[in-house]
């Protein structure tokens, strides 16, 4: 599985906005945020407070009202349809409830994304090396029913990682699964950006997720109310207490 290099992603001004019947709620409020290349970042928060809908907009899937977002040297909120398509595939999505195709094996699942560029052959090779990456080598057959919800979440990760993105949006990735698997999820993640470089932002409520990442920005009514260095030298080890003092 070849290196990627991280992403850095720049969020100036993001305004995002709904409307709900005569009134318009907003959902992102004059976001500004710089992300470093092979950073991980928590974005924490109660439910409401715009942790999604910021991935989404991240990753082209929302549009923004006003500001820019930026991925390397890639203004996404200037970009037309077809420029949009080429965008999303070098940005890698992973989603809470997993969205497997429940007829395919595992090893369609993972080629599924990729399909339209070239053949299903073409793709294999990579499938495997990304399937044994992610713990599920011998599973390939495997229809998704047949799967833990831990093993469906490699899946997922592996089916992300297809287009060897530069960045990996997860959007509550351990919300469905229990504490240990949750810990063995983000173990993944966190191996695979050390082997690869990714940058990856994830949203969670968990406080023993959030601790572990390099950086934690707090969403409040879709602003930014709290962003902290997570790289302390303080003992990486020692999560339980630092977990204790995160206000999620």
């Amino acid at each position: 599985m070849e290196s990627t290099g991280g992403s850095t992603v720049r969020i100036s001004g993001l305004v995002r906005q709904f409307r709900t019947g005569a009134e318009r709620l907003t959902a992102i409020d004059d976001v500004t945020l710089d992300v470093a290349s092979g950073s991980v970042v928590a974005l924490t928060g109660a439910s409401g407070s715009g942790k999604s809908t910021l991935l989404h907009m991240i990753g082209a899937i929302e549009h923004a009202d006003r500001g820019t977002v930026t991925v390397d040297d890639v203004e996404v909120t200037g970009l037309r349809r077809a420029a949009l398509a080429r965008y999303r595939q070098r940005v890698g999505f992973v989603f809470q409830r997993y969205h497997l195709l429940p007829a395919l094996t595992v090893l369609d699942n993972v080629i599924a994304p990729v399909l339209p560029r070239r053949g299903r052959d073409d793709h294999v090779t990579r499938a495997r090396e990304l399937l044994d990456a992610v713990g599920l080598a011998g599973r390939e057959r495997a229809l998704p029913a047949q799967l833990s919800g831990g093993q469906q979440q490699r899946v997922a990760i592996a089916r992300a990682l297809m287009g060897a993105p530069g960045l990996l949006l997860a959007d509550e990735p351990t919300g469905n699964l229990d504490s240990t698997t949750g810990a063995q999820i983000l173990d993944l993640l966190l191996d695979l950006r050390d082997r690869h470089g990714m940058t990856i932002l994830l949203a969670t409520h968990e406080r023993s997720i959030a601790a572990r990442c390099d950086r934690l920005v707090r969403l409040g009514d879709g602003r930014v109310v709290e962003d902290v260095d997570l790289t302390d030298g303080e003992d990486p080890a020692d999560t339980f207490d630092r977990a204790a003092r995160l206000r999620l």
